[in-house]
């Protein structure tokens, strides 16, 4: 047993041991009894590591039969344990911006430079700001610029009551020929400008204009009960109108222009019949061509 025990400590010091805080369990228990027989083999040797630099002369002399105890350092008077993490308290909304503010900076504490409520972390704040929580519409970079027109509340009677909401009528225009009218109702005023813009956009129309921006000829338009007169005027006049008419003319691009309302003084067909009298507009051009003329035949 003496000769099996040697060669037993020959082999385990032939490989390359743990450290002594890993390898105790190890030793802990014997390896064999004294009434088992045991059979042993050839051990082979292990390849060495590539690092070749590492010292392994602290475990020259350490003995691996022999038993290694854990000794952990006293700790000092007064110690008291940390919590669990499971067991700690929840953190408040203030305490988690103010930590997200230490690590990130002053983006996250829900104020930006530009004043605008970002990352916010305190739900009293998303209360406050009713712009938050929405969906921001952004304009549309087509060109066009709006021009409301008017905005009403106007009611729905129902069988439970009266459904009160907005109505906005939008004139927009790129002031270059082009003019469009919309009218949208939502529950918002907001809402209804936007949804009167998109209707606006579907509905334009080309207003033809000579080289000193005024109509090539007089026109007269109807909607409703609302008649519109349209006059070219010389350079230098301006649009002397009034209403719904001065504001579709001037987000047309037109500069010198006679305009009157002749019958209803709705906004709405107002501006409506100012765009029927539009498109009765022809250009000299197109009549000549279709007339099969000169165009100096035309002021004969």
């Amino acid at each position: 047993m003496a000769s099996a025990a040697a060669a037993i400590s020959a082999a385990l010091s032939s490989l390359s041991l743990h450290p002594p805080s890993r390898r105790s369990h190890l030793f802990n228990t014997p390896l064999f009894s004294s009434s088992s027989s045991i059979r042993f083999h050839t051990v082979p040797k292990l390849a060495a590591s590539p690092k070749d630099d590492i010292d392994t002369s602290f475990f020259d002399n350490v003995d691996p039969n022999s038993e290694i105890t854990f000794d952990p350092p006293v700790p000092p008077e007064g110690y008291v344990p940390p919590p669990a993490f499971d067991e700690l308290p929840p953190e408040s909304e203030e305490a988690i911006a103010a930590a997200y503010e230490e690590i990130y900076g002053p983006a996250y504490s829900g104020e930006s430079v530009l004043g605008n409520d970002i990352y916010v972390m305190d739900a009293k704040l998303k209360k406050a700001s009713g712009l938050l929580g929405r969906n921001k519409r952004e304009k549309p970079n087509d060109g066009f610029d709006e021009r409301v027109v008017q905005v009403r509340r106007v009611t729905k009677v129902v069988k439970g009551g009266k459904k009160l909401s907005f109505r906005a009528i939008v004139v927009i225009g790129d002031k270059k020929g082009h003019v469009g009218v919309g009218v949208g109702k939502a529950k918002e005023v907001v809402d209804a400008i936007f949804k009167s813009a998109v209707n606006a956009r579907r509905n334009i129309v080309t207003v033809p204009m000579t080289k000193y921006l005024t109509f090539p000829h007089r026109s007269d338009g109807d909607y409703g009960a609302a008649k519109v007169m349209l006059r070219p005027a010389s350079p230098g006049t301006g649009v002397i109108a009034g209403g719904a008419v001065r504001i579709v003319l001037e987000m047309a691009g037109v500069e010198n222009a006679l305009g009157k309302q002749l019958g209803s003084k709705n906004a709405l067909n107002n501006a409506r019949a100012t765009v029927t009298a539009v498109m009765k507009m022809r250009q000299l051009r197109e009549v000549a061509l279709e007339r099969g003329i000169p165009m100096e035949e035309l002021w004969q």
